[in-house]
């Protein structure tokens, strides 16, 4: 493992039986300012941190990952990778050789655990035993759907999508009734909005006075 830059970030990492998943604890990375190489064996981050100084990590894996199947994304608080397993072996670190645990160190850990004949590929090490991988991809789930936004900026993103994915009369309709009305209306309807001024509609116990300069 080796990791640079001019500022240290933390990373930690889970698996689940088809995947291993990398967070980089970087936050308000820009997903320009970020490069990711996946390789059988390897993975390699370049970034460019808010700050403007560079970030690199290396890894060398412990077992080899499919490339075309693994992924990245970059979220608010972290880099998240996430690295498809060529075989669902349990892994006991992140690092290592690249090479699949052979059978005689599988078999030697199946026989001392009592067990017998062939070993069991999702077998695993006394290390990785006491976690509870469910329960880390679960709670790590939890804090990315905690990660969406709310109140106002949740409402301007769905109008920013209702006005992406629209027709353009219903984009003509959004823009009309939202410059006439000076911001108090938005209107999707067409066939009304377009027959008519837009009235500006004040909340509740509010009165709108147009600005005299």
């Amino acid at each position: 493992m080796s990791g640079e830059g001019v500022s240290r970030i933390k990373y930690d990492w889970y698996q689940t039986d088809q995947d291993v998943v990398i967070n980089i604890l970087a936050k308000s990375l820009s997903s320009e300012a970020v490069s990711v190489k996946i390789e059988c064996s390897a993975v390699e981050v370049n970034a460019t941190l808010p700050t403007g100084s560079p970030y690199s990590l290396q890894l060398h894996l412990l077992h080899p990952v499919v490339p075309d199947s693994s992924s990245w994304r970059v979220l608010p608080s972290k880099l998240e990778i996430k690295l498809r397993k060529a075989e669902a072996y349990r892994w006991a670190a992140l690092e290592g050789s690249g090479e699949p645990p052979s059978l005689r160190t599988v078999g030697a850990g199946a026989a001392a655990a009592g067990g017998g004949g062939l070993p069991s590929p999702y077998a695993r090490p006394p290390a990785a035993a006491a976690r509870d991988w469910d329960a880390i991809a679960a709670e790590l789930r939890r804090q990315e759907e905690q990660e969406k936004p709310e109140g106002e900026e949740a409402l301007n993103s769905l109008f920013q999508k209702i006005y992406a994915d629209g027709s353009d009369d219903v984009k003509k309709a959004m823009a009309k009734s939202f410059t006439e009305s000076g911001g108090t209306v938005l209107s999707t309807n067409w066939n009304d909005i377009g027959k008519k001024k837009t009235e500006v509609k004040s909340p509740d116990g509010m009165e709108f006075k147009k600005w005299e300069s």
